[in-house]
């Protein structure tokens, strides 16, 4: 077996020790190194002729016309502008200082830092961190919102009122791609309804999807996924989508029979005993929702919790943030936290339904007699302490909602697809939410006074992780193509200027003032830059000198 490096008789190099032993007397090193360039200033002033020097320097500036500061100061601008725009373009496309990047990678190191070769954390990936860049895509992934509307009913409607259009054509278009990979199978082609289908969910326009659905009901009356399109497009309200959902509910159950008899049999049954089941399972939810949306909320919770029973491994299509949400409809608050328990799991991923529903239900124990003026006397209690922990790792993990449950942004209908700690996801969680949160007294207000110390907790810059993984850089870009262009999309963290860009810029303009001043009035500017020097610079200097030179 290998011995681990550095155990052993595997002593490490030379190199090694020294930058170890450079590192623990840093302060001693510089102190070292400070006190010798004086002493080897001192034991040289004869030969260096430092006060001989400033003399003449002193003299050559004293003859120096108003033409040399104009060029002066505006080569000085020159560069310095240079540099802003170089400083400005970089950050634009890396999102980071080059000057503090080249600090961090390779200054530092040199003095005692971090290893030129580790990677430096940060929200925005500079070139060549590829670990940061996997970790970024990965966590990219757009999920079907578990409680998107209805097409027909919801999303029409607010376009015919508003005349603006809720959902972006990226949207859409991952719902056909989704609607081909669940209703579709490769023995379509075998059954003349299923073929229209097929290509049905391939059609852009609404019109010609609905005519492909009726095309698909006259061949057979019990096309499950016809009477599905009809439901999500053409019905005008909830009540006509319900009766097209139990016809499809129906042909859907009657062939999920049939094909769960015949799935071993090949390949191709195998593939469709999957179709059925995904027809099934997305009719029976649909169906759910229906009846949460009608009033009928007892049996929408009975409809997901048999759902969630005979379909167990289904849980990657949330059906259970439908049930957290109908259960806090009827603020049955001990149901919900058992639901909780199962899902809130540090093996399973987690969502803002999951936080923040695991967060109210922490501040309902407190919020009611909460008193942020009380509390900063007396401290926080322990119930208090929980609540408050509870909204910052909420916070942490989606920093978005908060502004729309205190109604700090305007809410608008939720994409059909949400990005996980995205504007998006904060969106669709606060439109069916943000009523629960009214409900409890005081919850609001103990998420007001306290969301934004999360971020006091995070190490700096914000978007480092505490609880959760650093906060992924593709939000802004994703939610962007998800939202419609009326929305303001939430960016998180705000991309601020670094402060060599506020150097560079300060610089450029107080030297470009300098060299218009001189070109305006060279005269008085080079009275004022003679008198300057010959006040304060050779003072200093002519006794510093004189004092090494005697």
């Amino acid at each position: 077996m290998a011995e681990p490096v550095g155990a052993g008789g595997s002593r490490p190099s030379l190199r090694t020790r020294v930058k170890v032993w450079l590192c623990r007397y840093r302060a001693y090193v510089w102190l070292l190194l400070f006190v010798t360039g004086l002493l080897l200033l001192y034991h040289f002033r004869a030969a260096l002729r430092l006060y001989e020097a400033v003399v003449t320097v002193t003299g050559f500036i004293s003859t120096l016309t108003p033409k040399f500061y104009v060029a002066l100061t505006g080569t000085s601008s020159l560069i310095s502008g240079l540099i802003l725009i170089f400083e400005w373009c970089y950050f634009r496309k890396y999102g980071t200082s080059f000057i503090e990047q080249v600090s961090v990678n390779h200054l530092r190191p040199l003095m005692g830092g971090i290893d030129a070769g580790a990677p430096a954390e940060g929200f925005f990936p500079t070139p060549g961190d590829n670990e940061t860049s996997r970790q970024t895509l990965s966590e990219c992934k757009l999920w079907r919102n578990p409680l998107n509307l209805f097409r027909g009913a919801e999303y029409n409607r607010y376009t015919w009122v508003t005349g603006k259009e809720p959902l972006t054509y990226y949207d859409m278009n991952l719902s056909a791609q989704d609607h081909q990979t669940f209703f579709t199978c490769d023995t379509d082609s075998l059954r003349p309804p299923d073929a229209v289908m097929q290509k049905a969910w391939r059609e852009r326009s609404p019109q010609s999807r609905v005519r492909a659905a009726y095309q698909a009901l006259d061949v057979a009356n019990d096309c499950a996924t016809a009477y599905i399109l009809l439901a999500e497009e053409e019905a005008t309200t909830i009540s006509d989508a319900e009766k097209l959902f139990q016809q499809a509910l129906k042909a859907a159950e009657s062939a999920y029979k049939k094909s769960q008899q015949t799935q071993h049999l090949s390949s191709q049954h195998e593939a469709q005993y999957k179709r059925d089941m995904n027809v099934l399972v997305y009719t029976k939810r649909r169906l759910a929702m229906c009846a949460r949306k009608l009033g009928r909320i007892r049996e929408a919770v009975k409809i997901m919790r048999d759902l969630m029973k005979e379909f167990p491994l289904l849980s990657m299509v949330n059906i259970h943030e439908n049930l957290l949400e109908a259960l806090l409809e009827l603020q049955a608050y001990a149901d919900v936290q058992a639901v909780l328990a199962k899902y809130d799991d540090i093996s399973l991923p987690k969502s803002a339904t999951i936080c923040y529903t695991a967060a109210l239900l922490k501040a309902r124990a407190v919020s009611d007699r909460f008193s942020p003026e009380t509390a900063s006397r007396r401290g926080l209690s322990t119930t208090e302490m929980n609540a408050v922990e509870a909204i910052h790792r909420a916070v942490e993990f989606n920093p978005h909602v908060p502004k729309y449950l205190l109604e700090m942004k305007s809410l608008i209908m939720p994409p059909e697809h949400i990005l996980k700690r995205g504007d998006s996801e904060a969106v669709a969680y606060a439109f069916f939410h943000l009523q629960h949160w009214k409900r409890v007294e005081g919850a609001l207000n103990l998420l007001h006074c306290t969301w934004e110390g999360t971020f006091r907790i995070l190490p700096y810059p914000l978007e480092k992780g505490h609880l959760f993984y650093p906060y992924p850089g593709c939000t802004e870009n994703a939610d962007r193509e998800l939202l419609p262009a009326f929305h303001e999309v939430s960016v998180y963290p705000k991309k601020e200027l670094p402060f060599f860009i506020h150097f560079t810029a300060g610089l450029c303009s107080f030297t470009a003032m300098l060299a218009l001043l001189t070109h305006q009035f060279p005269e008085l500017m080079g009275v004022f830059a003679k008198s300057a020097w010959t006040k304060h610079i050779p003072q200093s200097w002519s006794s510093a000198c004189y004092i090494f030179h005697s």
